[in-house]
C-alpha cells in the first residue's frame, strides 16, 4: 500500500527573488500607512515569517540587528522631536525644557521647550514606520541567500551584482569572525570586555578581514572575473538607459506613493522606467554571456510568496481610493486609532510563505575563496 504524498513542498531553497518581492510589498504597504495597529500588524507578520523560514546560515544571523536597529530608530525619532519638535502643538504638555534662544533667521527652528503628548505620539508613530519598513528588509536580507540573489540576476546586473553580494556577505563574515575570535581569547585566558578585550579583538578582527579581501581578489582574478569582450557603443547605450530607466522609476514611484503629485502621471512614468529598464537587460545581456548550473526554480511556492506581499499592497491601495478611515494616523488630537478591516485581512495574507513556501534545507556557510568560485561560474552552489 502506497503512502499519501505530502501537501507540504519538499525542502529546498526558494527563489531569492521571490523573497524581495514579498518584503518589498511589506515595505511599500507600511510606507502607504501611519496607523500604529496596521505597522504593528506588519512588523508581527514579518517576523512570524523569518521566524518559520529562517536557516542557520550566516546571512540569517542578521535580523536580530534589524530589530535592534528598528528600536534605535524609534528612539533616535522620540529623542529628536524632544529636543527640535515643533512647538505649539495641541495637547496635554508633558514636561518642559528649557528653551534656547536662536537668531532670527532661524525662527523656524525650536531647541527645547514645551512637550505635548500629541507630539510623543507622532514622533512614536513615524519612528514605529521606519522601523517597520527597515525590518522588511531585513528580512529579505535574513531569507534570501546573497550568493543565490547573485546567481539570480541578469548578466547586465551581474558585475554590480557582486559588489553588492560582498557588501551584504561583509556583514555576517565580521560576525562570524568577532565569535571565532572571542572564543579564541577566552580558550586563553585573556579579556574578551571591555576596553581591554576591544583593544586585543581589533588587530586579529581587520587582519581577517582582509585576508578574506585578499583572498576572493586573487580567486576572481585567477577565474578571468569580469574579462569580456563589447563593443562600446552597446555598453553605453545600456549604461543610459539603465540610467534613464531608474530615474524614471523613482519618479513615477514617487507620484504611485504621493496621489496627489504629478496629476496621476505616476504610474505611466513607473511602467516607462520599467520598460526601459528591461531594454538595457536585454541589450546588455546580449553581450555578456554567463552559464549556470543548476539554476533556482521557478514554481508555484515562488508566485504564492510574492503575490502575497502584491496582495497587500493591493489591499491598503484599494482601501485608500474607497477613503476608507483609519489608514492615516497623526495622533492629533490623540485617539485610540482604528483598525480597518480591509487592510488588516490582506496584510494578513503576508503570512503565506510561513506555511507556502518549502522548509529550507541547513545552509552551509560560505567563505571568499567559495565567493569567487561562485562568482567565476555564475553561482555554482
Amino acid at each position: 500500500m502506497s503512502g499519501r504524498r505530502s501537501l507540504s513542498p519538499s525542502p529546498r531553497a526558494l527563489h531569492p527573488l521571490a523573497w524581495w518581492a514579498w518584503a518589498a510589498g511589506m515595505a511599500v504597504t507600511a510606507i502607504k500607512t501611519t496607523n500604529p495597529l496596521l505597522l504593528a500588524l506588519i512588523a508581527a507578520v514579518v517576523i512570524f515569517v523569518v521566524s518559520s523560514r529562517r536557516t542557520s546560515a550566516p546571512w540569517a544571523r542578521s535580523f536580530s540587528f534589524f530589530l535592534r536597529m528598528g528600536l534605535i530608530v524609534i528612539g533616535v525619532r522620540v529623542v529628536i522631536e524632544v529636543l527640535f519638535g515643533q512647538r505649539g502643538l495641541p495637547g496635554q504638555v508633558l514636561f518642559t525644557l528649557p528653551r534656547v534662544p536662536l537668531p532670527g533667521w532661524a525662527a523656524a527652528v525650536s531647541i527645547g521647550g514645551a512637550v505635548t503628548d500629541n507630539a510623543l505620539v507622532g514622533a512614536l508613530v513615524l519612528g514605529l514606520q521606519l522601523a517597520v519598513i527597515l525590518l522588511c528588509f531585513g528580512a529579505a536580507n535574513t531569507l534570501a541567500s546573497p550568493y543565490r540573489l547573485l546567481r539570480s540576476l541578469p548578466a547586465v546586473l551581474y558585475e554590480a551584482g557582486v559588489a553588492v553580494t560582498v557588501a551584504l556577505a561583509f556583514a555576517p563574515e565580521l560576525v562570524v569572525t568577532v565569535a571565532n575570535v572571542r572564543a579564541a581569547r577566552r580558550l586563553r585566558g585573556r579579556p574578551v570586555r571591555g576596553v581591554a578585550g576591544l583593544r586585543g579583538m581589533a588587530v586579529p578582527v581587520l587582519e581577517g578581514a582582509l585576508d578574506r579581501s585578499l583572498q576572493l581578489a586573487a580567486s576572481m582574478d585567477a577565474r578571468g572575473y569580469g574579462r569580456h569582450r563589447a563593443e562600446a557603443g552597446s555598453r553605453r547605450m545600456g549604461t543610459a538607459l539603465v540610467v534613464a530607466g531608474l530615474l524614471v522609476v523613482v519618479v513615477g514611484l514617487y507620484g504611485v506613493l504621493d496621489s496627489g503629485a504629478l496629476d496621476g502621471a505616476g504610474l505611466p512614468l513607473f511602467a516607462l522606467g520599467l520598460v526601459l529598464c528591461a531594454a538595457s537587460l536585454l541589450l546588455g545581456g546580449r553581450r555578456s554571456i554567463r552559464t549556470r548550473y543548476r539554476p533556482d526554480a521557478w514554481r508555484w511556492p515562488e508566485w504564492a510568496v510574492a503575490f502575497s506581499g502584491l496582495v497587500a499592497v493591493a489591499g491598503i491601495s484599494v482601501a485608500e481610493a474607497l477613503g476608507v478611515a483609519g489608514i492615516q494616523y497623526s495622533g492629533t488630537p490623540f485617539t485610540v486609532p482604528l483598525l480597518p478591516v480591509l487592510p488588516a485581512a490582506t496584510i494578513l495574507v503576508g503570512l503565506v510563505p510561513s506555511f507556502a513556501s518549502p522548509r529550507p534545507p541547513e545552509a552551509v556557510p560560505r567563505t571568499a575563496p567559495a565567493l569567487a568560485a561562485s562568482v567565476s561560474s555564475g553561482g555554482v552552489s
